[in-house]
């Protein structure tokens, strides 16, 4: 039977993902404040920060599916989010040019019934992503579309930074900022078939 699928996230790619997937979510933003949140490990805090996403997102909902997600990059041990400022993506880029990094996905899901969250299931995806190195040119250019102020880590696997990407060990939909495989898995933990859920 068809659920209703509800995203706690306001990430274009994430919505262009469960789209590609066949589904049809609808996007409700958390409000979360992320600086709030803090933990130990980088995927525990990405866990964390899914939760409180998807939590939030759940109080206000009678009867729906709802998944919250959050990604950060974990770069020689320190968590990376969104950079602040065209400067700080900057300086990022070069330590990370010719290295590698884990990129975390964490992911959470909530089934909702009558108002109440009746089970869940919170879940981590970590891929290893090796940068190139851009010529200064070209990482002036990069910076100067904006879009690596936008995302975790400063880069993007499907959009304009793919091409500094030389290569992943993991998920590509991870990067992209939600796991398909682990929500698949997800989704069955809670008595949900993905494909239920394509649109009719």
């Amino acid at each position: 039977m068809s659920r209703r699928l509800v995203l706690a996230s306001q990430s274009p790619a994430r919505l262009q993902l469960l789209r590609a997937a066949g589904l049809d979510p609808e996007v409700v933003v958390s409000g979360v404040d992320e600086s709030a949140v803090q933990a130990p490990r980088v995927a525990e805090l990405v866990a964390l920060l899914a939760s409180a996403k998807a939590v939030a997102v759940a109080k206000a909902q009678t009867d729906a599916l709802v998944v919250g997600a959050d990604s950060v990059l974990e770069f020689r041990g320190q968590p990376l989010g969104k950079p602040v400022d065209a400067a700080d993506a900057r300086l990022r880029w070069a330590r990370m040019g010719g290295r590698s990094g884990v990129l975390h996905t964490g992911q959470a899901v909530l089934d909702v019934r009558d108002g109440t969250v009746v089970r869940r299931d919170v879940g981590v995806s970590s891929t290893v992503v090796h940068f190139a190195s851009p010529a200064p040119a070209e990482l002036e250019a990069y910076l100067a579309t904006g879009e690596p102020l936008q995302v975790a880590g400063a880069f993007t696997l499907d959009g304009l930074g793919g091409q500094f990407v030389r290569r992943i060990e993991g998920d590509p939909s991870a990067v992209i900022g939600l796991s398909m495989p682990l929500l698949r898995t997800q989704l069955a933990k809670l008595d949900v078939t993905l494909t239920d859920l394509w649109r009719r």
